[in-house]
């Protein structure tokens, strides 16, 4: 028997997807795609399907915590209260500052928004929103007038061209992906282009790839602006004539494409494409966005489109698409420190501070995210309080930040885990709701209002964000201003700035809301905004606003002082701290399929982590010849900032000179594999984003004396253990796993496993074969005939036993007598018990399940193999690597 299905939002990505959660009698959580919900049509990815694995306590924070110790909630609150308010009457409101979340709800945000800015007086809260999408805001504002997406994913179907810039969207927003490539089928005249210098899942599904060259955006964009407008394409709108002079000579592809590093020919069939194709949708994600020259990169591509109006029309429109579920939800209430609630500026200051009646405004922006943790570090901030991230993983030189905070006389964090790089350097640890506990709203990268709905009770002394600092707020003495008795009422509030003394001139108009009952707001479905109360006055000939927009502007006139776009002229320049003979590459970060973040949530599901179970470096075929750097080894990638230790991947979809790592893994899961700590943190200078696709980086082959993995039933500290240089810990549904490498002999490995295993000294069950002359080493420890750990040691990766197979005999049933003998083999009983690296999250589908069937069942195409295996049927974002087994039949 289950529940009453919950209606609510998925916590990852900006797509938004809604989700049906239902809890059985017995505390079983099932999830599924909502069908009804019109962003994703009941369609989840792989993340969001294994959302029910994420959902228990392990490494939960349950109480507040003071230096370590337990605490009570008064005494934590007073601490955090008593020691801001200090610090501000000593040092004034500029010594503090919030970092808050694109994971907060719209409720938390404003809340914390409303503090700091209008009682505290400061604008310093910045957003870990600021590492992804800030160039966006920056360049919509310069453009358009304010930082509004124009169109909806509808139109990404409507579209007979889609090009898509700096987002690996089969990977990173497979169910947008999805759409996409739906029409496609249902239109075999659509073409998909993208610009991406990696051949990516998603370059793979493209008509055409152009591998653009790092930071070259500027120079192929303002080449495609030269090029229409020599083309025909001309306009009377202001900036227009300086946009075109800056863009050059976009006739000459010969030199733009050499500018750009694609094919002459490639880039000529992406111009005649464009400029051919009235419905066209530029989609621009992190790519773009995280760039020292981001802001310029998202201006150019605005350019083409109104030079080509290709805006305010179904099918037409430049498109950013967030990284994280409530990053448009931060950016409406001002989470960053470059604006104000409601999308004002702080020349409307007087507005905000008269509509919360508040004691004190900030009047000019605040410290944005990579100086707000410089300011740190130099004292200038004493206390800081960070909400729902993980800065120490998730920032730019992030040894830097760490040792900021270090140093810094208050440290406050309010998070889930209890355990994080950054909660370790927490004076007071604040326990907060988690997804499936929080009630409230978010808005998604096409500007739907969802509702997230609790359907778990929080645990232990959890508490949402928005009464926490409500609480903080009272005991400073504003209480009567944060006294909500829940989300609805500051939805309310929040709603009512948006329309408050905005005649039109704000597109963000959520008046239709400012007086909306608990009851309907409990019942609220997903809403597109604008949502105005009332047809507000407008700029003279204007159109009146209307209610729940799929394309804004279809009038032509914006929020701008002259009511007309502004094409911004741009010109190309290269990533602040380029390549040097010293570091002669170009390190790109960036995201995986099945992990989110910082890992704290996906780590929790064997099979998102099964996926791409290690942190890795992707390398050029050539560039790892000329450094003795092998597939499957391992490496170090060294930079100004840092280094970090990871897997190899040599492989052409990389292009020359470049290396890709992904951002996920931190401190509890490698050994050296927090790639933020090596990243470049040059900003751009409009928007304050980083440059995390291009930092110059060296790489050098890491060469232990040998190579392993443990399983273990139980979790291991291997952090001190003697003999091991390198280790990542891969979580398992009755295991953990660790691969590891170092360079200790055969004959100390064999002595320490006991210890690592902790079963030194004890009487116990203990298999184990060392073969000196080979350099491996295998052992087994089994209670009651069942397997407890394993430890396989071998000279090269290669010659290490298949995992797979070993993560089913951790079933807390007794081993047969064949599989006792076939652990210390190494090798499985029956072949057909090694299911291989997984490829498909959603059903737990292995490669060599899928080579088997391919070559024994003779399945010949992704549709076959997904009605044989269903790998492949449900997100559909393991639909590339399907292709890749089946190419190698070939």
């Amino acid at each position: 028997m289950t529940s009453a299905t919950t209606h609510t939002t998925c916590p990852y990505c900006g797509v938004g997807c809604g989700v049906n959660a239902q809890v059985s009698a017995e505390g079983t959580l099932s999830v599924a795609g909502d069908a009804d919900h019109p962003s994703n049509r009941g369609s989840l990815c792989s993340k969001g399907t294994a959302l029910a694995d994420t959902v228990g306590l392990s490494d939960r924070l349950l109480h507040p915590m003071i230096d370590g110790v337990r605490a009570d909630w008064n005494t934590a609150l007073d601490r955090v209260a008593n020691g801001f308010a200090e610090t501000i009457a000593r040092h004034g409101p500029d010594a503090v500052a919030f970092y808050v979340s694109g994971q907060l709800l719209t409720e938390d945000y404003y809340i914390a928004n409303k503090l700091m800015k209008g009682y505290i007086g400061s604008a310093n809260i910045d957003t870990n929103s600021r590492l992804c999408m800030s160039s966006a805001v920056a360049g919509h504002k310069r453009a358009l007038g304010e930082d509004a997406v124009p169109g909806c994913y509808a139109d990404l179907e409507t579209a007979d061209l889609v090009v898509l810039v700096g987002s690996n969207m089969a990977w990173c927003h497979p169910v947008v992906y999805q759409r996409i490539v739906a029409a496609q089928q249902a239109n075999p005249n659509k073409k998909l282009v993208v610009i991406d210098p990696r051949r990516t899942a998603t370059a793979d599904g493209a008509d055409l790839h152009l591998p653009v060259a790092p930071g070259a955006d500027v120079a192929l964009f303002n080449g495609l602006l030269a090029h229409l407008a020599q083309a025909g394409f001309a306009t009377e709108l202001p900036g227009g004539a300086e946009a075109i002079a800056a863009a050059g000579q976009g006739g000459d592809i010969a030199a733009v494409a050499d500018a750009a590093g694609v094919p002459a020919a490639d880039l000529a069939t992406f111009f005649e494409w464009f400029a051919a194709t009235e419905r066209t949708v530029t989609v621009f994600s992190q790519g773009v966005n995280q760039s020292s020259a981001g802001t310029d990169k998202v201006n150019a591509i605005i350019n083409c489109h109104l030079l080509t109006e290709r805006i305010g029309k179904p099918g037409a429109c430049p498109f950013s698409i967030t990284g994280q579920p409530n990053a448009m939800g931060g950016r409406e209430v001002g989470g960053l420190a470059s604006t104000l609630a409601a999308h004002m500026g702080f020349d409307r200051a007087d507005t905000v501070q008269r509509f919360w009646d508040s004691p004190a405004i900030a009047g000019t922006p605040g410290l944005k995210a990579v100086e707000l943790f410089e300011a740190i570090a130099t004292g200038q901030i004493k206390a800081v309080w960070i909400m729902a991230t993980n800065p120490l993983v998730s920032l730019p030189d992030a040894d830097s930040a760490r040792a900021a905070l270090a140093q810094c006389p208050l440290v406050v964090v309010s998070d889930v885990m209890r355990h994080t790089d950054t909660a370790d350097y927490a004076n007071v640890l604040l326990p907060a709701a988690a997804w499936a506990e929080k009630s409230g709203t978010v808005t998604n990268s096409e500007r739907m209002i969802s509702r997230q709905r609790s359907f778990l009770p929080m645990p232990g002394q959890a508490r949402a964000d928005w009464q926490i600092i409500c609480d903080v707020a009272a005991r400073m003495g504003h209480g009567n201003a944060f006294a909500y008795d829940g989300p609805a009422a500051i939805f309310r509030e929040h709603a009512g700035l948006t329309a408050f003394e905005n005649t039109g001139e704000r597109v963000l108009d959520l008046g239709g809301f400012a007086a909306i009952s608990d009851a309907d707001y409990d019942r609220l479905v997903p809403t597109r905004w604008p949502v105005p109360a009332r047809e507000p006055l407008r700029a003279a000939g204007a159109m009146p606003a209307r209610q729940n927009v799929d394309q804004l502007f279809i009038d032509g006139v914006y929020p701008t002082d002259d009511g007309r776009a502004h094409l911004v002229p741009v010109t190309p320049r290269g990533p602040t701290n380029d390549t040097t003979a010293d570091y002669p590459l170009a390190l790109n970060t960036g995201r995986i399929r099945d992990h989110w973040h910082t890992m704290t949530r996906t780590a929790k599901s064997e099979r998102l982590a099964a996926h791409i179970p290690e942190p890795f470096v992707e390398i050029h075929p050539q560039d790892a010849a000329a450094r003795a750097i092998v597939d499957g080894g391992l490496a170090t990638i060294i930079t100004a900032w840092g280094t970090a230790t990871l897997r190899v991947i040599v492989t052409d979809r990389q292009r020359p000179g470049s290396l890709f790592a992904p951002m996920h893994w931190n401190d509890q899961f490698a050994s050296s594999a927090r790639i933020g700590a090596a990243a470049n943190p040059a900003v751009c200078p409009i928007s304050g984003e980083p440059e995390f696709k291009h930092t110059p980086a060296a790489i050098a082959p890491f060469a232990p004396a040998w190579h392993g993995f443990i399983y273990a039933a139980r979790p291991l500290r291997l952090r001190a253990a003697a003999g091991i240089d390198w280790w990542t810990k891969v979580p398992g549904t009755r295991f953990v796993r660790h691969e590891i490498a170092g360079t200790a002999t055969l004959e100390d490995i064999a002595a320490a496993a006991r210890r690592w295993l902790g079963v030194a000294g004890r009487d116990v069950d203990w298999l184990e074969a060392a073969d000196p002359a080979t350099g491996t080493y295998r052992a087994a420890h089994v209670d009651a005939g069942h397997l407890e750990a394993a430890v396989f040691i071998a000279p090269e990766p290669a010659r290490l036993p298949a995992r797979r197979w070993l993560a089913g005999l951790f079933t807390g049933q007794p081993m047969a007598e064949a599989e006792r003998a076939a652990v210390l083999a190494g090798r499985p009983p029956d072949e057909s018990a090694d299911t291989g690296p997984q490829v498909c999250s959603c059903f737990g589908v292995g490669r060599q399940t899928i080579r088997r069937a391919i070559e024994n069942d003779g399945l010949d195409s992704v549709e076959a193999i997904g009605r044989a295996l269903d790998a492949g049927t449900n997100c559909g974002s393991c639909k590339p690597e399907i292709a890749e087994l089946l190419a190698e039949k070939t």
